[in-house]
């Protein structure tokens, strides 16, 4: 009934769009009869015949089918009244109930057409029937048995009660056995057809997933998939039947099935599959020689969305195995909506994510502020196409110029401000000191103020992992600039840092370098066997970071959960696993050496802080000791240390702002053969 009203109106909107164009054309001609007028239509007015033309036929084969459908079952309850009449009295009715047989097939007839033409069971695809529908059917026969068995019973007296349960039992059976009918020979043609051109696979995952995705496969007459059994590890599984397949064996015998069933792909359907199990199973499927593609994890599942239509390559992202992130959308709804929001570093991985997480909550206007005006276009190009309603206002301008950061605040007087800008890549800003020292403490510091000025309602700056007992320049900056943030607080503006590791696929970051690195055959090159790392994926980042933003009540430094560190070379080569290669052997990987800066293991905190949870199991507050003694007269020291590049005092005041920062080796040599300031000795630097 729905569709036929929406059929019905959209046929009166191309009516009355026909009448319109009828009416102008009329005018037209009328105003300038001697303009030579073509013959042919307006191509709208002859697709809006086009529309109509269909809209009728698809209303005529609808009006075909419903007929059909009644006609059919108005049969089936006939005949199942007649069969029930014959099966009580032996195929041999009495004459005195012969009286009963006319008016109770009326009567059955007529209410079972009426109770299954309101449960609307003429709109169901019969070759897609499942338990739910039979249930529904069910129901409607107990529906119309009941009702009718009243009618009969008020209606004529010794009726026998025997025929009510016989006409329900063999009406239910035939109901459900059309459908099943029709179920069974869709998918004996789905199978038949094009049975020597379909691609033969397994799949990997006998549970709700695999079941799911062997439904929709079975059911798509357009499927190019052939299935030929499940792979499970789950032993209870094993030599099982699901749903007419087989279950072949465990991951160990990936490779000896495929090469007995001739499998061409295998895809793996476990939605829920931690980081080390996706790990497995891909070496699994490496070593079978398939190639393979998945379902998306939980936190990427689309529910409503067909499993089939989700099917995709297996991403490094699916050998992390990170859980969803359940977000309290209210708070962050109150926080950002209607509001006016800026953005530092807007065009960077982390900013940019963080419009785009941040657009979803509605806010009155997005300020990005970013020094490089290519990536702002981009994320300005996005954002117009994901959220066209959004307001979003893209501003070139350095954090350093306290000028300009001053104009954008003037200018939009944002309430929140979450300051992504930074310079962080490693052994680039040991090289580069004085210029790490600049943008991220005192470009900080600068914007941090101008939103006390400006009286910001919460800053949140966006920290990092190699804060922690820093070995680089690029980390003694960060923890530098966790320490203005906790020093600032005014009482009025709600100051706070949020501290995570590294995140999947930043610019210039591990993941596209090997990606680089594998397109062009290799090597890979990894700095140590031994080298480990925090990772999380960029969306997860910025979405933990705006509900981090809702709980702080100013000084806080959150720590977001980064689960298990992992093996920068566990993570090349499942890169190249990934492109169809063999590590090793296609793509080989070559191990150097430690960078300047760079640590073995990265930290969340320091022996020196302690955590305490939050009410999200992913974030949590850092304690520590507070501001070192004289922290704003050494933070004036390091701004003229920078002023008049002095890089031996410049590092010796980071040191004394950071006492855990020890100074790589690196940058030691630099300052002995570079800086002409000094006057140190060797002894002296190596007490740093």
């Amino acid at each position: 009934m729905t569709r036929q009203v929406e059929l019905s109106s959209v046929i009166g909107v191309i009516q009355s769009k026909i009448i319109l164009y009828s009416s102008v054309t009329r005018i037209l001609k009328s105003a300038a009869p001697n303009v030579r007028q073509s013959t042919r239509l307006p191509t709208d007015i002859r697709m809006f015949e086009k529309l109509i033309k269909r809209a009728i036929s698809m209303k005529q084969a609808q009006l075909a089918w419903r007929t059909f459908y009644f006609a059919i079952h108005g049969i089936v309850f006939a005949l199942s009244g007649v069969l029930a009449f014959q099966l009580r009295f032996e195929f041999a009715i009495e004459p005195r109930y012969q009286l009963y047989f006319i008016p109770a097939l009326l009567i059955w007839i007529s209410v079972k057409l009426l109770t299954f033409g309101l449960g609307r069971f003429d709109r169901e695809e019969w070759s897609q029937v499942s338990a739910s529908d039979i249930t529904r059917i069910t129901g409607a026969n107990i529906a119309a048995s009941g009702f009718s068995t009243i009618t009969l019973l008020v209606m004529f007296h010794g009726f026998p009660r025997s025929l009510f349960v016989l006409d329900f039992m063999i009406c239910l059976q035939a109901t459900i056995g059309l459908r099943a009918v029709a179920r069974i020979v869709r998918e004996l043609t789905v199978r038949s057809i094009g049975r020597g051109l379909r691609k033969r696979i397994l799949i990997y995952g006998a549970g709700a997933g695999g079941v799911m995705l062997l439904r929709e496969l079975r059911a798509n007459s357009l499927s190019t998939h052939e299935v030929c059994g499940f792979i499970d590890d789950d032993p209870r599984k094993q030599g099982m039947l699901i749903n007419r397949v087989a279950v072949l064996g465990s991951g160990q015998d990936l490779a000896e099935q495929t090469r007995r069933k001739g499998v061409a792909e295998v895809l793996i359907a476990i939605p829920s599959a931690r980081g080390p199990q996706m790990a497995q199973i891909l070496e699994h499927c490496h070593t079978a020689g398939a190639p393979c593609k998945t379902m998306p994890g939980l936190a990427e599942f689309v529910v409503s969305a067909r499993a089939a239509s989700q099917i995709r390559d297996v991403a490094v992202e699916d050998l992390l195995g990170r859980n969803p992130v359940h977000l309290d959308e209210e708070t962050i709804r109150h926080k950002l909506e209607g509001r006016t929001i800026l953005v530092t570093g807007a065009g960077g991985s982390i900013g940019s994510e963080l419009c785009l997480q941040i657009a979803r909550f509605r806010p009155q206007t997005v300020v990005g502020l970013d020094i490089a005006e290519s990536a702002l276009f981009n994320i300005q190009q996005e954002l117009t196409r994901l959220f066209p309603e959004l307001h979003f206002c893209p501003e070139i301008g350095s954090i350093r110029n306290n000028q300009r950061i001053y104009e954008v605040f003037r200018k939009y007087k944002p309430s929140t401000v979450y300051h992504a800008a930074a310079y962080k890549h490693v052994p680039l800003m040991e090289e580069h000191p004085f210029e790490a020292v600049e943008n991220n403490v005192f470009g900080t510091w600068q914007i941090a103020t101008m939103a006390g000025k400006f009286r910001v309602d919460n800053f949140v700056m966006i920290s990092s992992d190699k804060a922690v007992r820093p070995t680089s320049i690029m980390g003694a900056t960060k923890r530098t600039a966790e320490l203005i943030i906790y020093a600032i607080q005014n009482g009025g503006t709600k100051y706070m840092s949020v501290r995570f590791g590294n995140v999947l696929g930043s610019n210039g970051s591990v993941i596209p370098t090997f990606k680089k690195q594998i397109a062009v055959g290799g090597p890979v090159i990894v700095t140590h066997p031994e080298m480990r790392r925090y990772f999380m994926t960029i969306p997860e980042a910025t979405q933990l970071v705006l509900q981090a933003s809702t709980m702080g009540s100013g000084g806080e430094i959150f720590e977001l959960e980064m689960g298990e560190q992992v093996k920068i070379a566990d993570l090349a080569k499942n890169l190249i696993l990934l492109s169809g290669l063999r590590p090793g052997e296609d793509v080989k990987i070559t191990f150097t050496r430690p960078r300047p800066g760079e640590k073995l293991y990265e930290e969340l905190s320091s022996h020196d802080e302690h955590t305490i949870p939050t009410y999200h199991e992913k974030i949590k507050i850092l304690i520590g000791n507070g501001i070192p003694n004289q922290f704003l007269t050494n933070l004036q020291t390091l701004k003229q240390s920078c002023e008049s590049r002095n890089m031996c005092n410049l590092v010796m005041k980071l040191k004394e702002i950071v006492p855990e920062y020890n100074p790589g080796s690196h940058l030691l040599r630099n300052i002995l053969a570079n800086d002409e300031h000094s006057r140190i000795s060797v002894a002296e630097l190596a007490e740093l």
